[in-house]
Order: C-alpha cells, then sequence, then structure tokens
C-alpha cells in the first residue's frame, strides 16, 4: 500500500526522522493559510499524488510568499499530473502539501528495502539524490552504498561507518547514523517493504532532514496495523481492482483481450509467459487468494465478463490445501449465470477435486472447452482470441 508524501512524513517523524515543517491543503485558500502560519523565507507546494518524478512533471514548485503559494495550489488542484510513473492517463492532484523550505549544503539520497538477491533487508543509498537517480545508478551501479541489516535486528549495523562511507562526519554524520538506525526500525515496525527518502538535505549545521519521502507497505501485513490500513486513499486506485481486493483476489488491469483466471502468483506469471509466447494478450493478472470463498471469486470473474475487450476467459487452477478446484467451478457457475454474456472459457484444473470440478461446471450448465494441461490451454485461449480453431 502506497502512502502520500504527508502521510508517510507524518509517520516517520514519529520514529526521529526531522521533516520540514507542513501541513496538507485542499484548496488555494487553505494552502495560503498555511504557508502564513510557517513564516518561511520560501516554501516548497507539492502534489499528493501516487507517483515519482513529481518535479520533472510540474507537481513541486517553489514560493517566495503566501501569494505565490496560493496561486500554485490553484494552478495544481484539480489537474491531472502525468509523470513516467503514472502512464498516459496521469493521476488526478485533489490536495497538497505546503512546507517550508531548507537551504541544503548537500543531498542524498537514502532507502531501506528487502534486496532480493541477498534476501535481506538492506540499507542503500549515495552521495547525491535527485529525480534522476534511477538513471544515474543504471548508469553506474556502483554509485550505492549497501549496508545488510543481520537477521538478528538493528544492533549489529554499524551505520556510523554507513555513514562515514557517504562522506558524511562530523555532526552530520552523528545525525546520519541515527537517522538511518531509525529508518530501518521504522521498516520492521511498520512491516514496509519501502522507505525511499529522496532527497535527504544535509544543511550547513549538520542537521538532515528528509525532503520527501515515500512509504509503501506490505498489504498482507496491515491486519496488524488496522490504523495505516485506514489511511489507504481509495481516491488513487482503479475502481476495479479496488472491487477485486476487497474480494480477496489481486487484480491488475492490462491492455489484452484473454481474461485470465490463476490462483497463485507464479503460477499466473508463468500463464502470462506462456500467452505472451504464444502470440496472446492477457487482459489482466488475477491472483486468488487462499481466503477468497466461490462468492468472492464470481464477482472476480464478474470483472472480467464485465470488460467488452474481453474475447475469452482462460482458467488455470491447481487445486491446493485452500483453494479447492470445485470452488472455483462453482464461482464460474454463479459469475456466467448473472453475467449473461457467453464467452468461449477454456479450462484447465489440477490437484485437489480437478475431476469432480468438470462436474460442477456440467452441472451448472457452463459450456467450457476442456484442457489438458498449461500448453493446451494456452493454445485454446489464443486460438479462441483470434477467433480460429486450435
Amino acid at each position: 500500500m502506497d502512502l502520500h508524501e504527508f502521510q508517510s512524513k507524518e509517520i516517520l517523524s514519529r520514529y526521529g526522522v526531522a521533516v520540514p515543517p507542513g501541513r496538507v491543503a485542499w484548496t488555494a485558500e487553505e494552502a495560503e493559510s498555511i504557508a502564513r502560519e510557517l513564516d518561511a523565507r520560501r516554501f516548497a507546494v507539492k502534489a499528493q499524488v501516487h507517483a515519482g518524478g513529481r518535479g520533472r512533471a510540474g507537481g513541486v514548485r517553489l514560493a517566495a510568499t503566501s501569494d505565490q503559494v496560493r496561486s500554485i495550489a490553484a494552478d495544481l488542484l484539480g489537474t491531472t499530473l502525468v509523470t513516467e510513473q503514472t502512464g498516459p492517463a496521469g493521476r488526478t492532484v485533489r490536495r497538497v502539501y505546503v512546507e517550508a523550505g531548507v537551504e541544503a549544503k548537500r543531498d542524498l539520497y537514502v532507502a531501506v528495502l528487502v534486496d532480493r538477491r541477498l534476501g535481506a533487508v538492506t540499507l542503500i543509498a549515495t552521495r547525491r539524490g535527485g529525480e534522476d537517480i534511477e538513471e544515474r545508478v543504471a548508469r553506474d551501479p556502483s554509485i550505492v552504498e549497501r549496508l545488510e541489516i543481520p537477521p538478528d535486528g538493528i544492533g549489529g549495523a554499524d551505520y556510523a561507518g554507513f555513514a562515514a562511507r557517504l562522506d558524511l562526519d562530523g555532526a552530520a554524520g552523528e545525525h546520519a547514523a541515527v537517522l538511518f538506525r531509525n529508518l530501518v526500525q521504522a521498516f520492521f515496525d511498520l512491516d514496509a517493504s519501502l522507505i525511499e527518502i529522496n532527497p535527504l538535505a544535509v544543511t550547513a549545521a549538520g542537521d538532515v532532514v528528509a525532503l520527501d519521502v515515500k512509504l509503501v507497505l506490505d498489504d498482507n501485513a496491515l491486519f496488524r496495523h488496522p490504523d495505516l490500513a485506514e489511511l489507504r486513499d481509495v481516491d488513487s486506485l482503479d475502481p476495479v481492482e479496488l472491487q477485486a481486493q476487497r474480494n480477496e483476489i489481486n487484480f491488475v488491469r492490462m491492455d489484452g483481450d484473454i481474461g485470465v483466471v490463476v490462483n497463485g502468483a507464479g503460477l499466473a506469471l508463468a500463464t502470462h509467459d506462456m500467452l505472451r509466447d504464444a502470440g496472446g494478450r492477457p487482459a489482466n493478472f488475477m491472483d486468488i487468494r487462499t481466503t477468497a470463498n466461490s462468492i468472492d471469486i464470481a464477482r472476480g470473474l464478474d470483472l472480467l465478463f464485465g470488460n467488452p475487450g474481453v474475447k475469452v476467459v482462460l482458467v488455470n487452477i491447481h487445486g491446493g490445501g485452500m483453494t479447492r478446484c470445485d470452488t472455483v467451478a462453482e464461482a464460474i457457475g454463479i459469475s456466467v449465470r448473472r453475467s449473461g454474456r457467453r464467452l468461449p472459457i477454456v479450462y484447465r484444473a489440477a490437484g485437489n477435486n480437478a475431476e469432480f470440478s468438470r462436474t460442477v461446471l456440467n452441472n451448472c450448465g457452463v459450456a467450457y472447452m476442456p484442457a489438458d494441461d498449461m500448453a493446451h490451454a494456452v493454445a485454446l485461449a489464443v486460438a479462441a482470441a483470434r477467433g480460429e480453431a486450435a
């Protein structure tokens, strides 16, 4: 779950991470009022959307007076901000964050994440931050300093040594070491998947201040953090994907014509790869969670039958201990009955109650093309999407 910048800063400030004073505004008048209360030499007005690259897209602007803050806020609010991460559709700016400007002597990039190569939580940083950090790292990966966090916790990590590797000494080095430790502590406490500060400003006095923060929480751990789960911005989510999430289904819309129904993310990715290799175009990614019942799955299928771009539905199920094949078959029957739309359905099932699931489909009056294995299922689906016989 992505959090907005203002939410991320509020949370990290509880862990001792210094952030500039600021508040969120929903109107231009409110933004002007906040600027007057901050009484700073300059201000930053930032569009609050879930996307990086806001500065290059004009979503982060500086102002010298509260009047300028009002003008910038009025210009941003209600507009669609398009960045390299939003895609051409962009994101609607519904609120802005107004904060006091900070005079930085230098700035860095800092993040805590899970390094998949090491299989460990890792603190990474570069000596210079900025929105072009990804391009610079792609050109020269050696600019990234890494500190693997030991499995027994944060105590064994050498944060002072890590600060020294970034050419931070004196007060700046001391403050940075404390910040690094606090970030790692927050990462574990919040069940985060990413904490990113870019840039982290170093002032002339040696203070370290997080000018921009990105905090991503692990959706699978939100049951442990009901207070954080309430921070989800539903307005920024695809309504179709949000409906799927509420029905125990991980779902991502795509631009193809083959609706895909799969249980298990790995099986779903393999199905997508095989479809692409065969010349097919998936219309979605679907991963049925183990907690989904037949009604949940039927609502996920409704999304496919309700998509006019879908020409065929490919069901690739492996019945395990939690999700039985007949549960999925029952869901197909429910969705087909209430959709009123007849699409070719390719059905491949293996594992728990696979054979019985075909009886369920027959009893529900569902017409389908049985597939012996994944390759056969993919061939049938691609042919049906093209209007051909497999």
